[in-house]
């Protein structure tokens, strides 16, 4: 499975500025994954980080794109987190926030990390964002500086 991941590498990134973007709703989830993308940016040396939260998984996107077009990121990293209820609120939360971060990708041209959990229970919400090497938060940070190092090495920005 670890090969699926993105590549833990010797990133010659460091001065990028990335923003963490992370959802309130279900924090004992979302905190877990900002702690380890946090120290997934700090053991690759990148020092300019700017931290922010909103209510949400739905309000990621626009989020994103607000911090995209201020200019001042290479990179964003997305963190949220939805459970599945029994209603289908769960179905149009996932797909609206999941085609809204892509979209601010493509359409501002900076890698945006989709780190959103879409899990049936909390437990399984859990194990994505523990202390291990399952959490989501660790690879929306990692696929960030992996993105950065191949644009680098394309010579495109």
């Amino acid at each position: 499975m670890g090969e699926f991941r993105p590549q833990e590498g010797n990133f010659s990134v460091k001065e990028a500025r990335i923003a963490v973007i992370t959802a309130r709703w279900n924090s004992q989830v979302t905190e877990g994954l900002r702690a380890s993308a946090l120290r997934a940016l700090k053991r690759h040396n990148i020092e300019i980080v700017e931290d922010f939260y909103v209510p949400g998984a739905f309000e990621l996107p626009l989020a994103a794109q607000k911090a995209a077009k201020t200019g001042r990121f290479q990179g964003i990293i997305t963190l949220g987190c939805v459970i599945r209820g029994d209603t289908p609120h769960f179905d149009y939360v996932c797909a609206e926030t999941t085609r809204g971060i892509g979209e601010v990708s493509l359409n501002q041209n900076i890698p945006v990390a989709f780190g959103l959990l879409t899990t049936d229970n909390l437990q399984q919400a859990l194990q994505r964002a523990g202390d291990n090497n399952e959490n989501k938060g660790e690879e929306a940070a990692l696929t960030v500086l992996e993105m950065l190092e191949l644009f680098k090495s394309m010579q495109v920005t």
